[in-house]
C-alpha cells in the first residue's frame, strides 16, 4: 500500500509563473487538530500508536502522509503512515537521508519555527532539485512543512506531506502548526522516561536469575545492561565505545551483520535471527540470541531494537547441597561433593576443597551414581544441573 501514482498530463505538480507555489491550501481542522493533540499521550504509553495518530493528524491538516525522523540520525526505523512507505523506501535507498536540501531548515526548527519548503530552497532549485524530481514528485508529493521538538538532547522533526492539489503551506498554516511543537517535546520526554523504565525491567528480571543480558538501539549500541552481563565480560567480550565486541572473528562477523540487519529494516519488520555462537579460549563457549523488544520499551525516540542474551558467560550456580539431597536422597556429604562437581571443579580438587581423602570422594561419588541411576560423572552433572 502506497501513495497513489502521479495523475496523468503531470497534475501533480503546478508551479505559477516564476514561482513554485501551487495555487490553492488546505485548510486545516482546527477541532480535529485539537482533539490529535489531545491524544499525543497514548502514544507515550504505547509507541504503537503512533501511526494511527499521524494518519488522522494528516486528516486534520490537509497533508498525504506524515514522518518523524530524528534529524541528526536519519534511520528507517521510524514511525510513519502507510501513505509514506514507497516514497520513504526510496528516500533511504538512494541516499536521500544523506543530502536531503530541506535539512538545512533544520535548526530554524529546533528553534521553534514551522519550516517549510520555501525555508529550504528557491522556487527555481525545488523545480530542477533531483530529490523533488526523483522520490518526491514519482508519487504525487510536492509540499512539506517540519515541525521540530525535543527528546531530551536529541533533535526531532515531525514532517508533514502535500501533494500540489492539496496545496502549499501558508503562514496561518505554520502558526497552527507550531502548537505541536511544546506537546511533541512533552509526549517524547515522557515516552523517553517510560521506555527506559520498561528497558531497566527487562533486563532486572533477567539480573535476578542471573542471566547476562543487554539492550541495543537501531546503531547497536548499548542502551541499558544488567548486573550479570557487567559481571561475564573480559578480554574475549565486552563492551567498547558502547558496543558489543568479541574476539571470535567468526562471531563477530555474525554480530556485525545482525546489526546492519537491525539498522537497515522498519521498525515495523520483525526479522526471527539465528543464535551466534561466540568461542573463547580457555572458557566454555557462549551463545548469544536476540529477542524482539515490544510494548512501551520499544520506544522510538530511544531507538531500543533488540535484547540480547548471553547463555553460559557466567558460570551457572550449582543447587544448594540441602536441595541435591532432599532431591535424590543423598547424604550431607554426598550432595556437598556433588554441588562441587557440578561447578566444574575435579573430583580431586573438589575433595581437596571438602577436606576429604580422594577415595572417601569416590566412595561418596559411587553412592550419589547409586541413588541417581547414573552411571558417569558427566551424566550426574547434567542430572543435577537441571534442578537450578
Amino acid at each position: 500500500m502506497g501513495l497513489a501514482r502521479r495523475p496523468s498530463g503531470g497534475e501533480d505538480f503546478c508551479p505559477i509563473a516564476g514561482g513554485g507555489r501551487a495555487l490553492t491550501t488546505s485548510a486545516i481542522d482546527h477541532d480535529k487538530l485539537s482533539g490529535i493533540i489531545g491524544r499525543l499521550g497514548e502514544a507515550a504509553i504505547d509507541p504503537a500508536a503512533w501511526p494511527a495518530i499521524m494518519d488522522d493528524l494528516c486528516r486534520a491538516t490537509g497533508t498525504t502522509g506524515a514522518v518523524l525522523l530524528q534529524a541528526d540520525i536519519r534511520t528507517p526505523d521510524v514511525p510513519s503512515t502507510v501513505s509514506m512507505n514507497e516514497a520513504l523506501q526510496r528516500y533511504f535507498a538512494q541516499g536521500w537521508h544523506l543530502a536531503d536540501p530541506r535539512a538545512r531548515g533544520v535548526p530554524r526548527a529546533m528553534s521553534g519555527e514551522v519550516i517549510t519548503d520555501e525555508d529550504c530552497v528557491t522556487p527555481d532549485q525545488m523545480r530542477i532539485d533531483p530529490m523533488y524530481n526523483e522520490v518526491l514528485r514519482p508519487f504525487g508529493l510536492q509540499w512539506f512543512a517540519g515541525i521540530g521538538f525535543w527528546a531530551g538532547s536529541a533533535s526531532w522533526v515531525l514532517t508533514l506531506q502535500r501533494t500540489s492539489r492539496e496545496g502549499a503551506f501558508d503562514a496561518r498554516d505554520t502558526r497552527i502548526l507550531a502548537q505541536l511543537a511544546p506537546r511533541l517535546t512533552e509526549t517524547a520526554t515522557l515516552s523517553t522516561s517510560i521506555g527506559r523504565v520498561a528497558l531497566a525491567g527487562m533486563t532486572d528480571a533477567l539480573d535476578r536469575v542471573r542471566k547476562p543480558a543487554l539492550i541495543i538501539d537501531r546503531l547497536g549500541q548499548v542502551l541499558s545492561r544488567n548486573a550479570a552481563a557487567d559481571a561475564g565480560f573480559d578480554d574475549e567480550i565486552k563492551l567498547r565505545n558502547r558496543q558489543l565486541v568479541v574476539h571470535d572473528k567468526q562471531a563477530m562477523a555474525r554480530i556485525d551483520r545482525l546489526i546492519d540487519a537491525i539498522r537497515f529494516s522498519s521498525e515495523s519488520t520483525a526479522r526471527p535471527h539465528e543464535p551466534v555462537m561466540i568461542r573463547r579460549t580457555a572458557k566454555p563457549p557462549v551463545v548469544l540470541r536476540v529477542l524482539p523488544i515490544d510494548g512501551a520499551a520499544r520506544n522510538v525516540f530511544l531507538g531500543a531494537r533488540a535484547m540480547l542474551t548471553l547463555s553460559n558467560l557466567i558460570p551457572r550456580l550449582p543447587p544448594e547441597p540441602g536441595l541435591i539431597a532432599q532431591a535424590f536422597e543423598l547424604t550431607r556429604a554426598e550432595a556437598r561433593l556433588v554441588s562441587l562437581l557440578v561447578t566444574g571443579l575435579s573430583l580431586d580438587a573438589a575433595a581437596g576443597r571438602l577436606g576429604i581423602a580422594r577415595e572417601t570422594a569416590r566412595n561418596h561419588l559411587k553412592s550419589a551414581f547409586s541413588k541417581t541411576g547414573t552411571h558417569r560423572q558427566a551424566e550426574l552433572i547434567s542430572l543435577i544441573a537441571h534442578l537450578t
